[in-house]
Parts: C-alpha cells; structure tokens; sequence
C-alpha cells in the first residue's frame, strides 16, 4: 500500500452478500460500507442474523458458494482487491495478511491433528519456517494463549471448550496479521477466559498495530475494546461511528432499544425493556425501513421509504427517516431524559 491511504487496512464499499436458494433468496447483507485504520478496532453489533458473520466470511471471500454469492461490492485488505484476487493469490493473504477467529471451536479445529501442527502449518506455509522452527513458534503461541507448551502433542478432543477457543485464536494470531476478525470469541468461554481473550487482542492491536473487527451482541465487550461501532439490524448498518458517538449519543432507535434491553447496574429493581417482535424474514424484507414494524417512532413514510445512512456530524452516521424532524428529538428526549 502506498500513498494516502497507507494508513486504511480495510476498506468495504457498497458490499450485498444473497444466499440463492431454489425457492427464495436470503438477502444477508444489503450494501453496507465501512473502513478501517491500522490499529482501530471495530465492534459489528446486531441481533443474530443481522447479517454480521456473512460480512466477516465475504471479506475473508470464504462465503459459501452455492448458495452465498456477493452481489455487489468492493473489499480492500491490505491494498488487495479481495473479490478479484486469484484463489492461489488469496490463499497467501488469508492467515497471513488477514485471519479469522471463528464463533465455534469445535468444527474450526482438525480433530486428527495434533494442535501444535495446526498452529505450525500455516507459519510453514506464510513465514515459511522450517519444520522445527514453525513447531517450536507453535509451542511458544499455545505459551502466549496461556496454554502450557507440553500438550501441544495432544488433540483437539483433550482440550475444554475454552482451551479449543485458545488454540483458534494461537492459529488466527500465529503470523501477526493486520487485519483480525473475532467472531464471537468469547461467546463459548467463562468470564474469566473472556477477560484473557480480550487482553490477548488487546496485547496485539498494543504491540503490532493489528486492526480489529469484534462482532458481538456483548456491548460490554464493545465498550471495552472497540474504537469505532457499526450497528448492524437485518443486513444493513442502521448506525455508525465512534465509540462515544454510538454510545453516548445513541441516534437510531435500534440501537436505543439494545441499550435499553440491558441491565441497570445501579437499579438492581429496574425491568429490563426487550425491543417488541422479531428481526423481519431476510428473504421477505419490508419495502421500507425494515425496523419500521418495531419501532415505536415509526411512520407511514418510514414502512415504505428505504432510509438511506448518512452523515450527522463528526463521524457519526444514522440510517432513519425521522432524524431530521425535531419534534422526533423532543419527544424521544422526554422519554429518556
């Protein structure tokens, strides 16, 4: 990479990921768009199938294909046009340049290899190490993952859930990658191995500049590691921008409903507020906003007008019809206020 954009690592524009089944079209991701520095993380939030782990899959271009086939779209990893890259070209970017922590360690592990081999083959393959070398930096990883050096001999079967999940993220992490998508991470582990994994892709965005992509329904792990937040609801980004802005400065109804569906801390008696009805059918999307038949602000307008995601201010951006009314503003103000 040269030039201004140096300091871009990732760059989405315009990307539609549709599952093509014979009967219906499962319409996953709808023309999201978001980019990325050196260093930054992003936090991909939503309810699941919003469309979050298609989006990770398509920049990885490991989408199923049939019936997943991207639509539209470009994906910029590294300075790589990654939708037009030759497989061989791509396979040398992927674990390298860009890897991937998968939502369930189970089935992202080889149950007939040991784990020390899984870890060294693509440090083999991308460093190109010699055998020795890549298994004694395999050992180190399980070392670094907290996972002592001497079952490194043993399989996949012998490790707890947690364990597994460790040994994912040795392999994502084995060649410091830039880019580093954590789907779910800590979904399978207990709180305490949640703190260790996130310290760990911490240690990394500290120590190599990695850019991260945390795809999570967990705001708190989004308050704790995230720099930028895209707020993800039936395979469009509803919401857009800085930790604070998102946070602090909540725009989307949405996303004020997922704020208001957690736990008060300081009032232990409060009732929690669950957003009414269901995430609509993504093969039958609404003609308009498709959180329209959820939202408690919504309109005539709003059921059959698609609400476009624009900018606000600083870097914050909203998709709603209604923002730019201000009675819209008074009212959601006494609600909340």
């Amino acid at each position: 990479m040269n030039g201004v954009n140096d300091d871009i690592v990732l760059q989405v524009e315009d990307l539609t990921v549709y599952y093509e089944l014979e009967e219906e079209t499962v319409k996953a991701v709808n023309h999201i768009s978001f980019s990325l520095k050196r260093g930054e993380t992003i936090g991909l939030v939503g309810e699941t199938g919003a469309g979050k782990t298609t989006t990770a899959l398509a920049l990885l271009r490991l989408v199923p294909d049939p019936p997943g086939v991207i639509k539209s779209g470009k994906i910029t990893v590294c300075g790589n046009d990654m939708l037009s890259l030759p497989v061989q070209k791509l396979e040398s970017i992927r674990g390298k340049d860009i890897s991937m922590i998968f939502q369930d360690p189970m089935t992202s592990l080889n149950p007939v290899f040991k784990v020390v081999d899984q870890i060294a083959e693509s440090l083999e393959i991308h460093e190109k190490l010699s055998k020795t070398e890549a298994h004694e930096k395999a050992l180190d990883m399980l070392e670094t993952v907290g996972i002592s050096r001497s079952r490194g001999g043993e399989y996949p079967h012998q490790f707890s859930g947690g364990m597994k999940q460790r040994v994912g993220i040795a392999i994502a992490l084995a060649c410091s990658p830039q880019l580093l998508i954590a789907d779910e991470p800590t979904t399978a582990l207990d709180v305490t191995i949640q703190a260790q994994v996130l310290d760990l892709i911490k240690d990394l965005k500290d120590k190599n500049g990695t850019s991260v992509i945390m795809i999570t329904h967990d705001l708190g792990i989004v308050a704790e590691i995230c720099d930028q937040v895209a707020v993800m609801y039936a395979g469009h980004i509803v919401e857009h921008g800085s930790l604070d802005e998102v946070f602090n400065h909540t725009l989307h109804p949405y996303t004020e409903g997922l704020f208001n569906s957690l736990p008060n801390i300081n009032d232990r008696k409060s009732e929690l507020k669950p957003i009414p009805g269901l995430m609509p059918d993504p093969t039958n999307l609404p003609e308009g906003c498709a959180f329209a038949p959820r939202c408690e602000y919504a309109t005539e307008a709003c059921k059959t007008t698609q609400p476009e995601l624009r900018t606000v201010g600083g870097t914050h951006k909203v998709a709603c019809l209604r923002y730019d009314e201000t009675d819209f503003h008074i009212n959601r103000g006494k609600k909340h206020g």
